[in-house]
């Protein structure tokens, strides 16, 4: 009997150890793979900061992110260049290696491209070897499936390919009247608040009526169903987005707090795939009830469901319901957040607003914008594009070398992750001038082209063949919002507002927008 135990626990030790020497073995081969693929860049030149074993430069990086926090104070000041006290390592590193530098976070490469030379060649690739980091978008597999924002290769243009038209201007501007039908119950609610104050300003956070307002657009506009209906999946959504970027997923760090949430994420992603489904049979049977011919994005999902089996990635139930929670996010969460970056700068600026007024007063007819008035709104347009350079809710392009791919000069290695900061490129003196970081709409008088030294240096919709397709949806969605509200109140920054740009997947204002708003 002692000999069986003896020999029980002999196997034990050695298949333990066994064990142990596959996970080290496996880690010291990734470690390895990793210092291959930083000497192929320092051979090209690029420098960049020591790592240590195994970690790389996290511990460096949390050391500087701590330092950051502790220095950064909230003042009633408002600073738009925010990304050494958002991202300060990048900051720090920029300052010492330049625009192009390497770092590692554990086991990964990564290449930092701020230069605009290179920026420019990425834009110009038409390549399906550039494609979403898989590290990273792992931990979004609960909020986006395997839908567009997060697919690669192939699979990704066959998405693109059937979402991509519904989307093109023509269609856009057949959904004014419909966005201009969602904003008007938000300004009715105003002006109710308004009342309630006898007549004087109220203070309003803006940010949970803009979510509300955006989410009616996409909803009706693309989905077939209005957010009263969807409201549920929009606040599921949002709860997996801000337990998603509590763990610090993006660069590696605090890893180790996704675990306690791992259970939370999991059943809201089981109860939003559920509500989505039930919305889809009830888009199906309302199509058999009413023999209904309409092709917005819902049906053109539902068909390019029916062709899923030719790329083999999915379900075609699963490819519906990823991409029905890929467009609920996209099209709904950058758009609000923008706006409410929009109103945040023109209470600063009240003369904007007068210049909003008088614009929206001349060309569109009683005050409502409409599919030919859209495009004649330049003052409005200026604001936005002014907005997204200061604050793009979209902080970085991301992308992985699926293949060894060369930009411009760089042979960037097989598995080596780019990371381009748009608001660092978007306040770049040399691109900008020195006044690149004040808010000053007319600098897109001309258009982008003769804003800045070159229009590859402006990217809020990101860059190259991944260019955001609702960037048409958004601008004409953020022009019908914000002629609305300009022309009929005027606001300015309430003493309760704290700016504070906080990053949880977007740049977004950590403690709301506040404002005190008056009616005209």
């Amino acid at each position: 009997m002692e000999f069986l135990l003896l020999v029980l626990r002999t196997i034990s030790s050695l298949a333990l150890a066994g064990v142990v020497f596959y996970i080290f073995h496996a880690y010291i081969t990734s470690w390895l793979k990793s210092q291959r693929l930083r000497r192929k860049l320092r051979m090209q030149g690029i420098k960049g900061p020591p790592p240590s074993f195994l970690y790389g430069n996290v511990p460096e990086m949390q050391q500087i992110q701590l330092k950051a926090r502790k220095a950064r104070s909230q003042t009633e000041i408002v600073a738009h260049d925010y990304t050494s006290t958002i991202f300060p390592f990048f900051d720090h590193w920029r300052k010492e290696y330049g625009v192009i530098y390497t770092y590692s976070t554990g086991l990964r490469q990564h290449l930092y491209v701020n230069d605009l030379e290179v920026v420019k060649e990425m834009n110009q690739l038409n390549t399906l070897h550039l494609g979403k980091a898989p590290y990273m978008t792992k931990a979004l597999k609960s909020m986006l499936g395997n839908g567009i924002i997060r697919a690669n290769g192939h699979f990704w243009a066959h998405q693109r390919n059937i979402i991509a038209p519904q989307f093109f201007m023509d269609k856009v501007k057949g959904m004014v009247g419909l966005m201009v039908e969602s904003t008007e119950p938000l300004l009715k609610k105003w002006e109710a608040m308004i009342e309630a104050k006898g007549g004087f300003p109220a203070e309003i956070n803006v940010d949970r009526d803009l979510r509300s307002v955006s989410a009616d657009v996409i909803a009706r506009a693309c989905l077939g169903s209005s957010y009263d209906k969807g409201k549920e999946i929009f606040s599921k959504l949002r709860t997996i987005q801000t337990t998603i970027t509590k763990q610090g997923f993006l660069f590696g760090l605090n890893n180790s707090r996704f675990l306690p949430n791992k259970k939370k994420i999991s059943t809201l992603e089981r109860e939003v795939e559920l509500l989505i489904w039930e919305t889809v049979k009830g888009r199906q049977q309302e199509r058999l009830d009413t023999s209904s011919c309409r092709k917005d994005l819902m049906q053109l999902i539902l068909e390019g469901a029916v062709n899923e089996a030719t790329v083999g990635e999915a379900s075609p139930q699963q490819f519906i319901v990823d991409n029905c929670k890929n467009i609920y996010f996209a099209g709904y969460e950058t758009t609000a957040v923008t706006a409410s970056w929009c109103l945040m700068l023109l209470a600063l600026h009240p003369e904007w607003q007068a210049r909003i007024q008088a614009e929206v007063a001349q060309v569109c007819k009683n005050g409502l914008p409409d599919a030919d008035s859209i495009s004649r709104l330049k003052t409005v347009t200026m604001v936005i594009q002014e907005t997204m350079r200061l604050y793009p809710a979209a902080a970085f392009v991301s992308r992985e070398a699926l293949q060894e791919t060369r930009i411009g000069n760089i042979m960037v290695p097989k598995g080596v992750c780019i990371w381009t900061v748009i608001p660092t490129l978007h306040r770049d003196p040399d691109i900008w001038g020195p006044d690149a970081n004040e808010f000053k709409p007319e600098r897109f008088i001309n258009g982008v082209s003769k804003a800045c030294k070159s229009p590859q240096g402006y990217i809020p919709f990101g860059l190259g063949t991944r260019l955001c397709l609702g960037k048409n949806f958004a601008m004409v969605e953020l022009k019908v919002l914000l002629s609305l509200i300009v022309s009929r109140f005027t606001f300015s920054l309430s003493p309760s507002y704290r700016h504070s740009p906080s990053f949880r997947m977007l740049v977004e204002p950590e403690h709301g927008v506040y404002i005190h708003l008056q009616k005209i």
